[in-house]
């Protein structure tokens, strides 16, 4: 980890693998991670990843921002979503959420309001 000199809530963590010991991870509003995610549970994201994040399920929310892969069982988006998602189950996008990029999924539900940009395609036959 390391303070980058600029606002107190500006952490940069930079590891190559990070695994949750209890299995569900948080990432507060103003944390930065960039590297590889693996949550056996649920991953609730307020702050910025870049990178890749695998999940049983995950929560973007309001603040929350990932760039990068994403591979969930349930995915819930606030806040904003990008590059190549893949989820295995719903993909729920609320009216504050945005999505773009490469969308795999088994089932979707975007609230009025919500948004999705970019190509999308479901497991489902």
């Amino acid at each position: 980890m390391q303070y980058d000199g600029g606002h107190p809530n500006n952490l940069i963590i930079n590891m190559s693998n990070v695994s949750s010991l209890n299995n569900d991870l948080f990432i507060p509003d103003g944390v930065t991670f960039v590297g590889s995610i693996n949550v056996p549970g649920f991953a609730q994201i307020n702050g910025d990843i870049s990178g890749e994040i695998n999940c049983k399920e995950l929560e973007v929310g309001p603040k929350g921002n990932i760039k990068g892969k994403v591979q969930a069982q349930e995915i819930q988006v606030h806040g904003e979503l990008e590059n190549d998602i893949n989820c295995k189950g719903l993909v729920k996008i609320f009216k504050t959420g945005k999505v773009s990029g490469k969308l795999t999924y088994s089932e979707i539900d975007i609230e009025r309001g919500g948004q999705f940009i970019g190509n999308m395609s479901s497991t489902k036959t």
